[in-house]
């Protein structure tokens, strides 16, 4: 009775810090209009379709363009209905529980375990970086003639003065975010104004269709620069900032209006990329295209694009897509770094300042890229970007099955629990990402197996190594699938909570501070948040 006191009753005492951090979160009114609801509620939406929507989409999305023309279109729409259900998930699991992804797999999941899966997440943020270092650079590069390594080297500077606004609470920055989203959605407008594809067979790429192992490579990428792992960790925790009731009808009220607001950004990012891929199509394309553009066509990257619009579209096109460019670039890195924050503290309960985050994840994400930049050149770091892509798809699975098992244990969600036609589509969609995944890796190594020159016995050998890292993530991804979850709830019965919620919501600005996420929203690393893992 006591503990479910503790969930529903407000703290007794808060510090001056927390005061403060609550006197600036978002409180959701309870008895205006829908739309001043919305308002309120707007905002972590538009930081997670920043990953939909950052150079390494813009550099799947231009390859897809050139090479397959409108065909993979049904790709991005696909990974766009999927990146919604599942991002409405992440939003679902921290609004019911004021938990947020990665504190869940602290708790939950053996110390072994929960270290891999730790790194695992690392791995996907830094993966993420790189590409948002590289397309920065070039963004520099295409609008100030800044050599590409410079570039690289400026990022770091850039996001540290960005980051800067969060002293200004957190609805500065969304605004400043959702103030990139817009900007790029006007460019990419722009740029389909002078390209002019033709919309008969732009509709005609909605069709689901591959066009050989190279289409299923490029898509592949696409899904991976699309549904992000780490924007899961994100969402999960960004949707603390708000300040709900813990009311059934408010907490089911909160995740209907993330779903919206999501919906709306996650619709921004589909559009935008559907503008990349018809403007990269149009161009590449083009009856009088020269046969020096056509070659740049045959391996598009962020940089040969931008000389490609200006050759074909006019100078002017270069400037937009370097402007929408940049401020991909920029907004990515802000919310990477958010989400190393947030995985950091959920796995390991680790005191880091962001400026601190920051400076460790893009050391890491700064060090290949400036070895790419300065031996291979633009070219070398655009194929850097589409790996970069194939890693975080690899990497998915082990962040999407936690939250379809978090998510759909009515333990920790209660009456939020996913329903079963949920469970079915997200099954599938993650059934279907392991499967490429396996599929693409296991044909495109027997296919070099068989090509390459190297001797039988090294071939063997890498053969054994490449199949055992296989069975091995497959063998993950069971344990992850089939471990039975803990029996520890999370979300209490409302049967048994009624008359101590109805004790409790007497003083209704008490029942608002209930689950106060002050280090959320000062994006501060607590040390109390979590009770300590039990050994």
């Amino acid at each position: 009775m006591d503990s479910l006191r503790n969930i529903l009753a407000p703290p007794s005492s808060a510090s001056a810090s927390d005061e403060e951090g609550i006197k600036n979160q978002v409180l959701i009114p309870r008895q205006k209009g829908a739309f001043r609801k919305l308002l309120a509620f707007l905002g972590p939406g538009f930081l997670v379709c920043i990953a939909y929507i950052d150079p390494a989409n813009f550099e799947s999305d231009l390859q897809s363009g050139a090479q397959y023309r409108y065909e993979l279109l049904w790709v991005v729409l696909f990974a766009s209905v999927a990146g919604l259900i599942i991002q409405s998930l992440a939003a679902n699991l921290g609004v019911v529980t004021g938990r947020h992804l990665a504190e869940h797999c602290r708790t939950e999941y053996p110390r072994l375990v929960k270290y891999v899966l730790w790194i695992l997440a690392e791995v996907t943020i830094i993966a993420s970086d790189i590409p948002e270092v590289i397309g920065t650079a070039f963004a520099l590069n295409m609008l100030f003639s800044i050599p590409l390594w410079i570039g690289v080297l400026l990022t770091g500077v850039s996001t540290l003065l960005l980051l800067a606004l969060q002293q200004y609470g957190v609805r500065k920055l969304e605004f400043v975010v959702a103030l990139f989203v817009f900007v790029m959605v006007g460019c990419f407008f722009a740029e389909l104004g002078y390209a002019k594809p033709e919309a008969s067979e732009v509709l005609k790429g909605f069709i689901p269709r591959l066009s050989g192992h190279g289409a299923t490579g490029i898509a592949i990428s696409l899904l991976g620069a699309m549904i992000m792992p780490h924007n899961l960790y994100l969402h999960s925790a960004l949707v603390l900032t708000r300040k709900i009731h813990r009311s059934e009808e408010a907490i089911k009220e909160g995740c209907r209006y993330y779903l919206l607001e999501c919906g709306f950004a996650i619709f921004l990012s589909f559009l935008i990329n559907v503008c990349v891929i018809s403007v990269s199509a149009t161009v590449c394309f083009r009856p009088d295209l020269s046969p020096e553009d056509r070659d740049k066509c045959s391996d598009l990257d962020l940089n040969q694009a931008s000389f490609l619009l200006r050759n074909v579209l006019g100078q002017w096109s270069k400037v937009i897509f370097a402007v929408a460019l940049l401020a991909s670039g920029e907004s990515s890195t802000i919310t990477g770094t958010y989400a190393g924050q947030y995985v950091m503290q959920g796995f390991l309960n680790l005191r880091l300042k962001p400026w601190m985050r920051n400076l460790l994840t893009r050391s890491v994400a700064i060090v290949p890229s400036l070895v790419v930049a300065l031996i291979g050149g633009s070219r070398s770091a655009g194929q850097l970007i589409i790996v970069c892509s194939m890693i975080l798809s690899f990497v998915l699975p082990f962040v999407l099955i936690p939250l379809l098992r978090f998510t759909g244990s009515k333990l920790k969600m209660g009456a939020h629990v996913n329903s079963l036609g949920i469970m079915i589509v997200t099954g599938f969609i993650g059934g279907c990402v392991m499967t490429v995944n396996v599929y693409f890796l296991v044909s495109a190594f027997v296919k070099w197996l068989i090509s390459s020159h190297t001797l039988l016995a090294g071939r063997v050998i890498l053969g054994m190594i490449v199949f055992s890292l296989t069975l091995l993530y497959l063998l993950f991804i069971a344990y992850l699938s089939l471990r039975p979850l803990s029996d520890t709830a999370c979300f209490p019965d409302p049967a048994e909570t009624k008359d101590l919620e109805s004790e409790v919501l007497e003083d209704e600005k008490a029942a608002a501070q209930v689950l106060n996420r002050t280090d959320i929203l000062k994006m501060q690393l607590p040390g109390d948040v979590l009770a300590e893992d039990s050994e």
